[in-house]
């Protein structure tokens, strides 16, 4: 009896071990998107937005959708480069795109070293429209719901003297609704603002700061000091983790849910590092922390249930994609299969079914997006226990 019962006890440990090592995501690549493009919004009904290095060098807006790449650029504005930055389970995608004619003033609101006009754009059919704007040239849309309302930003014709070239005009975090758009507030003393994420309930997400030397890590011209959420046209500033904003990264929230918990990056004391936040109105703001060995992190997405993705970086700027979940943050690399070809960098979006996408890199170094689909276990539907609140 007792070698029974060590046999049995020997087959349970086994089992054990072979379900903790088995892999809980399935990998998807998405193909080769440049070191300038990403996949950045995954909808519930699993179609994805984002931007792929096209023929000859330029970006173009795409959607995938089960894998397949959509090229939605042809149609545009006349311009070589565009993105799409958010899409809705209605198929209407948003971003921005150059268009032909050259900004008077030489600005490079998009980005790409073109100084083009830049345009927010909507996107559904074939058909790209561009957007109002608040009497600049310049803005882009970054997301949408499913009513139709779309986040994003917008110049005025307010010169702003403190902006570095080639940047001249104050920029504000914007709502369309409707087609009409409408300036948020920003922080008493922030002449610059921006949008992230936008909810079904229409409650957005973003910044304020000033103007600053345009950033590739947040792709604008922002210095992000304070993180802030829009309800009904209401701000409220969620605080921050002890910096000041004046770090690399600022102070800025990066997306929301739609029980209103809102995830981002804030700078630590002494503005050398930064770290994610989820943030509650329960609870306050909240440190995240970084994967073991790492010394930064920041917070891209977060779905209904309260799981939180990003990227958590070592002090060499080296990424990996984290997924956060009942207080824990695991390194998605080693929740897929052993072997894989990609090694995972960030985690830009997460669906209610736990699908996440996001930004790898193949063995020699070409930039890709991905899609996690999540195995039967802990992370799948159905199976992902919500934070408390």
């Amino acid at each position: 009896m007792k070698t029974i019962s060590r046999s049995i006890s020997a087959g349970i440990l086994l089992a054990i071990l072979a379900m903790a090592q088995a892999p809980q995501y399935r990998v998807t690549d998405l193909g080769p998107v440049g070191p300038a493009g990403q996949p950045f919004y995954v909808t519930n009904n699993g179609l994805v937005s984002g931007g792929a290095l096209a023929t000859g060098g330029a970006y173009h807006a795409v959607v995938w959708y089960r894998g397949l790449e959509t090229d939605i650029a042809s149609g545009g504005f006349g311009g070589p480069n565009s993105q799409a930055l958010g899409i809705n389970v209605r198929s209407q995608a948003v971003g921005f795109a150059e268009s032909s004619e050259a900004d008077p003033y030489g600005e490079d609101f998009c980005g790409n070293g073109t100084h083009l006009i830049c345009l927010p754009f909507i996107w559904q059919s074939g058909l790209m429209v561009p957007l109002p704007g608040l009497g600049g040239r310049n803005g882009y849309a970054v997301m949408n719901n499913s009513s139709g309302q779309v986040a994003g930003i917008a110049e005025n014709y307010a010169w702003d003297p403190a902006c570095p070239a080639p940047q001249k005009y104050q920029f504000k975090p914007v709502l369309w609704t409707q087609g009409s758009v409408k300036a948020l507030p920003t922080v008493a003393g922030d002449p610059e603002g921006i949008t992230w994420a936008i909810n079904e309930k229409g409650q957005v997400a973003g910044g304020s700061g000033v103007c600053a030397t345009y950033s590739p890590i947040w792709g604008n011209y922002l210095q992000p000091l304070h993180a802030l959420l829009w309800d009904n046209g209401t701000m409220t500033d969620l605080g921050n983790l002890g910096g000041t904003g004046h770090g690399t990264f600022g102070i800025v929230a990066k997306n929301l849910n739609n029980q209103g918990q809102v995830v981002g990056t804030s700078d630590l004391p002494g503005d050398q590092t930064a770290h994610a936040f989820l943030w509650s109105k329960a609870t306050g703001i909240k440190d995240l922390g970084t994967l073991p060995g790492d010394v930064a992190s920041v917070g891209l997405a977060i779905d209904d249930a309260g799981v939180v993705t990003g990227g958590s970086l070592d002090d060499q700027f080296n990424p990996r994609a984290f997924i956060w979940q009942n207080g824990v943050m695991s390194d998605l690399n080693t929740l897929i299969p052993a072997g894989s070809p990609l090694q995972l960098w960030f985690a830009c979006s997460i669906n209610s079914s736990g699908a996440i996408i996001g930004v790898a890199a193949t063995s020699t170094g070409e930039v890709h997006g991905y899609m996690l689909t999540p195995n039967a276990g802990p992370m799948a539907s159905g199976n992902r226990r919500e934070e408390s609140r």
